[in-house]
């Protein structure tokens, strides 16, 4: 059994002006869309195998955290399009040097009072030793992500 100072969880609430279904469909359906909304954060998402929004599909991230560029091999674990949640297993790539395993949830939920929506991302990882800090950057990174990915989609309204 791991021990719990390696293991972890992480969780942040981002309100955005956009529909749960709008931030939803991102990135269960158009992973390789979100580069467009937030080019300095996310350069790209290509599709290894499988098709877009499938669970089981293999996709490629290319982002740039904390100044440097990093790579992300990751499988659709969940689309509950009925909740909005995706969750990403990441399998390969820069943070599996640090982390035995590393996975993204993200929910959107409408507010509960007026438009617009609360995106709630979960980070749970086991870390590969003490050493490791916990990822809160990569935390704030995704609240950003968040953040460009709503002012594009509500630039046209």
């Amino acid at each position: 059994m791991a021990s719990s100072a390696l293991t972890g969880k992480l969780e942040a609430d981002v309100e955005i002006k956009a529909s749960p279904e709008q931030f939803h469909e991102m990135f269960a359906h158009k992973p390789h869309h979100v580069h467009h909304t937030c080019y300095d954060k996310i350069q790209g998402c290509d599709l290894h195998e499988g098709e877009w929004g499938k669970v089981g599909t293999i996709v490629h991230w290319s982002y740039v955290h904390d100044g440097k560029a990093k790579k992300a091999k990751e499988v659709v674990e969940a689309i509950d399009p009925d909740k909005n949640l995706v969750t990403f297993r990441v399998i390969g790539g820069d943070l599996m040097e640090e982390y035995k395993s590393f996975v993204i949830t993200i929910q959107v939920s409408p507010k509960s009072e007026g438009s617009g929506s609360v995106v709630h991302w979960t980070l749970e990882y086991e870390k590969l030793h003490d050493g490791i800090a916990h990822p809160e950057t990569l935390l704030q990174f995704v609240q950003d992500v968040s953040k460009d990915i709503d002012a594009h989609l509500t630039q046209a309204s």
